[in-house]
């Protein structure tokens, strides 16, 4: 396997499905059926190929592993591609989510060749930028990604779907134009846009650290989205299909929290120690703001978005206690939120997909009609609150003890959030699924078909099973996060040792 240029392979098996779409021909059901089946079948193969990087992955090692390396992009950048303990979850989270979505996917109509097209497209973009180990290949599996999720909100969304999507393009678009800034300089300086190369030798001035910080960190800030640029989220998630929000959250999102681990932490960590505070307040900001919004929606889907935020502040928040309880929180949290939101999109889409609106006051009393919906939704409902037996505790309660370990009153403030989300998330399970079911339109909904189940039913699998046993998670990235933060605990050694010379 070492031979075989299995990233390669998997990142862009995805677009051998698309060319079998492109060769497909005619609209009648024979051909959409067509159409959809080779779209799963794609995803799946991926999703399988993608297993074997896993099984092949040695945890103990920091290094990067399965590397390849080509010239022919030419110039400054070369394509060189590799994956270590950090990127290894975020690329099987992908392929494993992308079948789910094709699944969730099966009822739409409009335009389906292209609507297939797009997600696969955009698999190859997500899985590239987890991969990249070249800083310019890394910047254009960034922003390529932008282009099919911008057409899937704006062709396949809701009645605001033009705004959404412009909003959600610009905002992201505008945020990565100081981090491509960045990577020029971080070239003239160094003389390689080599990632392995420049985490190896981070040999930046402290004060050119914090100017590069923060033009990555404003496009990581968009990307999350961190408050005060996370407007655009909501409205994205509202107008956005329902497997356009699934991917938007579970993966897209993720993207800034792993820019801050692969860049901004060990490459600029004089910066990271420098800005902690700064991160520290607006992590807190989000944690407890978005979620007293969160319980002022009365649309379930601008409800979850905002609840998105929130448990992204508790991702910063780990992230930046440079700890290594801490990092793992966030690395978890991360891969947890992926699963759980995902999966809360798709309860959404269930009922979407039986009334066509998604206004709480619309429903009420559904565990009369759909137990088994509201069994599924339960489960999601408690994962997203934190409740101890699912994955969502595991990494809230990691990110909490890092920044306790490092600022007692950020974990104390970061509290309220927890109880904050307990609110919001009840509140909308029980304004959905109990009480009296006196809404004529819901006497005679049908519970979940056989194919809601089979989208549904692996997310409980791993929500519950990551929950009670969390080490398959941890011990992928453990050795990789040890490394990160050794250079972290020396620029926080120097930084601390230099304010008691000052005070001298």
């Amino acid at each position: 396997m070492s031979s075989w240029p299995i990233l390669s392979v998997v990142t862009f098996l995805p677009l051998l499905g698309v060319l079998f779409i492109l060769l497909m021909r005619g609209e009648d059901e024979t051909a959409l059926r067509n159409i959809r089946w080779g779209a799963l079948w794609t995803t799946i193969v991926t999703f399988l190929i993608s297993l074997f990087i896993w099984a092949g992955f040695d945890n103990n090692a920091t290094e990067f592993q399965f590397r390849e390396h080509a010239n022919w992009l030419g110039g400054a950048a070369t394509y060189r591609m590799g994956v270590d303990g950090i990127s290894m979850p975020f690329v099987i989270l992908t392929t494993f989510l992308m079948p789910i979505c094709i699944l969730a996917s099966w009822h739409v109509t409009k335009r389906v060749k292209e609507y297939m097209i797009a997600f696969l497209v955009l698999e190859t973009l997500m899985i590239g930028v987890f991969c990249a180990l070249d800083m310019v290949l890394f910047y254009l599996f960034f922003e390529a990604g932008l282009i099919p999720m911008f057409l899937i909100i704006g062709i396949w969304g809701g009645p605001r779907r033009v705004y959404a999507s412009f909003k959600f393009f610009l905002y992201t678009l505008l945020g990565s134009v100081l981090m491509l800034l960045a990577i020029i300089y971080m070239y003239w300086t160094s003389g390689t846009t080599d990632i392995a190369v420049l985490l190896a030798n981070p040999a930046f001035t402290p004060e050119a650290q914090k100017w590069l910080w923060l033009a990555f960190f404003a496009s990581f800030a968009v990307k999350m989205p961190m408050w005060p640029v996370h407007t655009w989220l909501p409205d994205a998630h509202v107008e956005a299909p329902t497997a356009g929000s699934v991917i938007l959250a579970a993966i897209l999102l993720k993207m800034g929290g792993y820019g801050f681990l692969r860049f901004s932490l060990p490459m600029f960590p004089d910066a990271s120690v420098y800005f902690q505070s700064f991160v520290y307040t607006l992590s807190i900001i989000a944690i407890i703001y978005t979620s007293l919004v969160a319980l002022m929606q009365e649309d379930m889907k601008k409800l979850i978005a905002y609840s998105s935020v929130a448990h992204m502040g508790f991702v910063t928040m780990g992230i930046f206690s440079l700890n290594r309880q801490g990092i793992d929180g966030a690395m978890f949290q991360m891969i947890s939120h992926g699963l759980v939101s995902g999966a809360l999109f798709l309860c959404v889409g269930v009922i979407y997909d039986r009334m066509h609106t998604r206004e709480i006051a619309a429903y009420g009393g559904l565990v009369s009609r759909m137990p088994l919906y509201a069994f599924t939704f339960m489960v999601f409902t408690m994962a997203n609150v934190g409740l101890p037996g699912t994955s969502g505790f595991v990494g809230e309660f990691l990110s909490m003890m890092g920044a306790f370990k490092s600022n007692t009153w950020v974990a104390f403030f970061a509290a309220f959030g927890v109880i904050l989300s307990a609110a919001y998330a009840l509140w909308l399970y029980r304004r959905v699924v109990f009480g009296k079911l006196e809404k004529t339109t819901l006497m005679h909904l049908p519970d979940m078909t056989p194919r809601e189940l089979m989208t549904l039913a692996p997310l409980i699998v791993l929500t519950i099973f990551f929950g009670v046993y969390p080490a398959p998670i941890l011990d992928i990235f453990g050795a990789s996060v040890e490394s990160l933060i050794k250079p972290l605990n020396e620029a926080a050694a120097a930084a601390q040792a230099l304010a008691l010379a000052s005070l001298k």
